[in-house]
């Protein structure tokens, strides 16, 4: 029999909305739901590979228990009541002897998220963290130190915007489908587009304008254009006078940063920082400057993504078409949200977190994500107090959090280390215990509340039943639930019946969604007013310039800019990123995926190349003082000589994932353990490497 199922990818965090096509109980083809604007039937490679992932006799297939030491690869299989029995007993064991709080669950942000969270809480543990910060956290927490909102509940018109600057933001290779296909429409409109990197990306390419910048002085570029700005009056007078607290104090601030101070820090001529100003002001307020996705550089993080909402704000383009917008709920059309398990009434926890976030000593990172970096030093130290149990849920601390010995070391702390995964991760495989998740075509999830300019709902539905011994995550939670004495907080008995629960009161159905995918809660845009319907939530209900959120934690509104040094001598510094091809760690196994791209090269400048005797294609060891490993050089003229830059997520340690085992380098293995510490995001650039023949 065949049939079409409109549903959610789940190859990459983005969600894209997809249709899929079934024959004889195989999933055939996947392409973008063609119902959704922008997504015009189109997937990434990614997207694209997800049937090589159904079909992967590699991914995890039953419950595994350890039978060796940790990372051995020694298992047997397990039942499913066996492994959940096993993991209920040992976290019943570890609660009633340290308290919940030594648990400690961690995962990539997903539908079942609030599964997760209520999972926690049931047992009175405050720890439940995501990837979010070691992303974006500092962009999240300077996002709310000028609006009152979060970078999630805030988005970009693209398709509109008549001049669009990103730093460092590799919109066309770290994909998002919807939105790579409205801005290039507005690129074909005649929207101009200026890229600020170290590095000649795909997005350089494609770019009007491109700056090879020194890198990390990304936030002298922007005081500089500030200072232009501001002297010039090329900033929306009106909208600013309304909207912005604070502009007299920046303007005192920025008098110190000229163009031809920053070009000497940025090595980016005074002239081409003025004309980039005039340029972006002629065409206010339908102008982005882009505050990134991945906001996990350097120490002053928070600063630098502080300074590009400025930047926008002094266009007038928050809340314009072409510009940003605050993304509207069900509540501006008098509609209701899907509802959470969060909702609930549980019982209250008394302790702090185990990253401290929260308190005097952190007191600004998001707590409904933590600080996931963090968790090593918690538990090396017992600080706050023990952690005894983690639960990995689709996250991977060895290969996404830095310095993966310095993590190893406390894991090995650990009494438990329980794996949700659907492939052989390195956390998997350095687990006690395995619980293998269904992949997105063979489950029904969550709904999905997306917010926009017109907020809707989609819904992932399976689209074939599970080729394995795989069961869905939110029943695996509920399953373990059941068996600690908390399985009263989980009222549903399967999937659909947790969604049916979601939506009472909605006005919709689970059956809506199978016309087209998704429901929507009305049919036009909605922007506010700009003149007197702007809803910022920060106390003073204006962009604060001078943040109350900074200052009431006794932090600076406006810190004097420190030169970013440049490397010793023989040594770069380790700038990381990704491509179009893989997602973070989790792709590289994918038989697809893999056969494209199965290894990390090291990109490194022409000339520094010819000084140290290395050649196109040589193999060269990189080290730091965390790590070191082996990988093929990539020679260039495309990249800044002051640093050298290696793909995200190679490098992987579990043996049963034989295509990506032992390929390429970990970043992490390199990558010094350190963060801003104001906004929460690790400062993956600051670390130094050597590179030499070996």
């Amino acid at each position: 029999m065949d049939k079409e199922v409109y549903s959610l990818c789940f190859m990459c965090s983005v969600r894209c909305p997809i249709k899929v096509v079934v024959k004889n109980g195989q999933v055939k083809w996947i392409e973008g739901n063609p119902n959704v604007a922008g997504m015009e039937g189109s997937l990434c490679p990614r997207g694209a590979a997800g049937i090589s992932l159904l079909y992967d006799n590699e991914r995890v297939q039953c419950p595994y228990i350890r039978t060796g030491p940790r990372g051995s690869g020694n298992w047997r299989k397990a039942t499913w009541d066996e492994a959940l029995d096993f993991v209920g007993d040992k976290l019943k064991e570890t609660i009633d002897k340290h308290g919940a709080h030594s648990v400690v669950l961690g995962e990539r942000t997903q539908l079942a998220t609030h599964v997760s969270k209520t999972f926690l809480k049931a047992i009175g543990s405050p720890n439940h963290f995501t990837h979010d910060a070691i992303c974006k956290g500092s962009v999240n927490t300077a996002c709310r130190s000028l609006f009152g909102y979060t970078d999630a509940q805030m988005s970009m018109n693209y398709k509109n915007t008549r001049h669009i600057v990103m730093y460092g933001r590799n919109f066309f290779e770290a994909v998002s489908v919807k939105e790579v296909n409205t801005l290039m429409d507005a690129l074909e409109n005649g929207a101009k587009m200026t890229y600020i990197d170290p590095r000649v990306t795909i997005t350089a390419t494609k770019a009007h304008r491109y700056w090879m910048i020194r890198p990390g002085t990304d936030l002298a570029l922007n005081y500089a254009l500030i200072h232009v700005i501001l002297k010039e009056r090329l900033y929306d007078a009106a909208y600013t006078e309304r909207w912005i607290l604070g502009l007299s104090d920046l303007q005192d601030f920025i008098s110190a940063y000229p163009p031809e101070w920053a070009e000497k820090e940025t090595g980016i001529p005074a002239q081409e920082i003025v004309a980039l100003a005039r340029e972006v002001s002629n065409e206010k307020p339908a102008v982005i400057f882009h505050f990134g996705y991945r906001g996990a550089s350097h120490v002053n993080e928070i600063y630098l993504r502080r300074s590009i909402m400025i930047l926008n704000a002094l266009m007038g383009s928050v809340e314009a078409k072409g510009g940003f917008f605050i993304k509207k709920g069900p509540g501006e059309t008098g509609g209701k949200p899907a509802r959470k398990l969060t909702e609930q009434e549980f019982p209250k926890i008394e302790v702090p977190r185990f990253d401290k976030v929260g308190t005097p000593d952190f007191p600004l990172p998001d707590p409904n994500h933590g600080v996931a970096q963090m968790l090593p030093h918690a538990i090396l130290n017992d600080d706050p107090y023990p952690i005894r149990a983690l639960i990995a849920y689709r996250f991977d601390p060895l290969m996404s959090i830095a310095d993966t010995n310095l993590t190893k070391k406390a894991l090995d702390k650990l009494d438990l280390i329980v794996s949700i995964d659907i492939n052989y991760s390195d956390i998997a495989w350095y687990s006690d215990v395995i619980l293998p998740e269904s992949i997105y075509l063979e489950r029904t999830d969550c709904v999905q509340q997306a917010n926009g300019l017109k907020p809707q709902m989609f819904l992932r539905r399976q689209t074939v039943p599970p080729r394995y011994e795989t069961r869905d995550g939110a029943m695996i939670l509920k399953q373990l639930g059941e068996r600690i004495g908390i399985g009263n907080y989980f009222p549903y008995q399967d999937m659909e019946d947790l969604v049916r629960w979601q939506l009472e009161g909605t006005g919709f159905t689970l059956e809506d969604f199978e016309a087209k995918g998704f429901v929507a809660y009305g049919k036009d845009q909605i922007f506010w007013n700009r003149e007197d319907g702007l809803k910022f939530k920060t106390p003073s209900g204006k962009i604060e310039f001078r943040s109350s959120l900074l200052e009431n934690a006794g932090f600076e509104s406006f810190p004097a800019y420190e030169s970013m040094p440049a490397p010793p001598e023989n040594q770069f510094r380790l700038v990381v990123g990704r491509n179009a091809v893989h997602t973070h760690i989790s792709t590289q196994n994918n038989p697809y995926l893999n056969e494209i791209c199965h290894e990390n090269r090291l990109w490194i400048n022409s000339e520094k190349a010819s000084a140290l005797g290395v050649k196109n294609g040589d193999t060269v060891e990189i080290s730091s003082s965390c790590g070191s490993g082996k990988l093929q050089a990539y020679v260039t003229d495309l990249i800044h000589p002051e640093c050298v830059f290696m793909l995200h997520g190679f490098g992987h340690e579990a043996k049963l994932a034989s295509r990506s085992y032992n390929k390429g380098v970990a970043d992490s293995e390199l990558q010094k353990n350190i963060s801003d510490m104001i906004g929460g995001s690790p400062a993956f650039h600051e670390t130094y490497v050597t590179v030499k023949l070996p």
